[in-house]
């Protein structure tokens, strides 16, 4: 008896990101609202870090709310049909519900049912991660059209006294439309993890210790100097790495967008990657704040407003943080 030869599901040869929506957080929060907690100034929050305000969202906006906001309108850009997107990822680490996902009910809001949808978690790299993840996918045969969002209200996990990250942190929503596409678009993801050094940045106690009285509401926090290293020195390797991955070399780049995560690292970046001055640096930590999975695609974003000129070129996009987990590519600016 002959064997059934089974089959494999196979899909185009190249994709694209076709276009990009984001939502911030309606309140822009300056230092000065925030120093009196943890003894300090403006000044020295900007000298730290480069941010003069923070976007952050009301009590009762959640990631969720920016999500929706931010695919609403990289749908309505992109000439993709709501019901041809037949998958949806959310990457986010600030969903208030373990079940359902962001994604599931996301689908659902713009239209995109039945699509495969699930949230992501690989904290500031989840947007890279979610990135790859779709275009596999595509490229596969496993989805036409995708939904990608990296979605954050990092508000809620805020600890007002704490002075390692509190206040870095903002909530937004960055969406991107993934689909087939006649040349190449996305190239090679260059990912990993380094979970020996998990401790040095995340969550400082567990749900259940929450829940048994052991542990006040779990907050992020960081080791200062111990991220600011790792991310300097280790992740510009990386970014090189997805440079020769993508075979072409930071001299071909249009832009370059970095996790928001502190305009120190991004300037040190710059200056590892030996970036000419035609390269575009995204800087929108200085007004939206660190967003986590939310931030390259809100920088990508608004580099588009400020720099339409720089559509169809080639952009490096690295995220990088709690894990320690990182992803890279080099992609087509939509």
């Amino acid at each position: 008896m002959t064997k059934p030869t089974l089959q494999q599901s196979r899909g185009p040869a190249y994709t694209r990101i076709y276009s990009i929506g984001a939502a911030r957080g309606e309140n822009a929060v300056p230092n000065d609202d925030l120093v009196g907690p943890i003894n300090s100034s403006d000044e020295w929050i900007q000298q730290r870090t480069g941010i003069v305000t923070r976007m952050r969202a009301g009590a009762d906006v959640e990631a969720l709310d920016l999500a929706t906001d931010a695919a609403r309108e990289a749908i309505a850009k992109s000439g993709v049909t709501p019901e041809l997107i037949d998958l949806v990822i959310v990457a986010t680490v600030s969903n208030v519900q373990q079940t359902p996902s962001i994604a599931a009910v996301l689908a659902d809001r713009v239209g995109a049912n039945p699509a495969a949808a699930y949230d992501t978690n690989a904290a500031c790299a989840g947007y890279a991660y979610a990135i790859a993840q779709a275009d596999a996918l595509i490229r596969t045969g496993n989805a036409h059209y995708a939904l990608v969002v990296g979605a954050e209200k990092l508000s809620n996990v805020v600890d007002p006294t704490d002075r390692s990250i509190s206040f870095l942190l903002g909530d937004g929503a960055g969406a991107v439309v993934i689909g087939p596409s006649d040349f190449p678009g996305i190239a090679r993801t260059i990912w990993g993890s380094d979970g020996s050094k998990a401790g040095a940045v995340g969550m400082n106690g567990t749900l259940t210790e929450y829940r048994d009285g052991r542990a006040e509401w779990p907050t992020l926090r960081q080791e200062g100097q111990t991220v600011f290293r790792w991310a300097v020195w280790d992740m510009a390797k990386v970014a090189k790495q997805a440079l020769d991955a993508a075979g072409v070399t930071s001299a071909d780049l249009a832009a370059f967008i970095p996790h928001q995560a502190n305009m120190r690292i991004i300037d040190e970046f710059a200056k590892q990657l030996k970036l000419p001055e035609s390269v575009v640096i995204a800087r929108d930590i200085e007004t939206t704040g660190n967003t986590s999975a939310a931030s390259i695609p809100l920088a990508a974003h608004r580099l588009l407003e400020e720099h339409p000129e720089l559509s169809g070129g080639l952009a490096l996009q690295i995220g990088f943080g709690a894990g320690l987990v990182f992803g890279a590519q080099v992609v087509v600016l939509p």
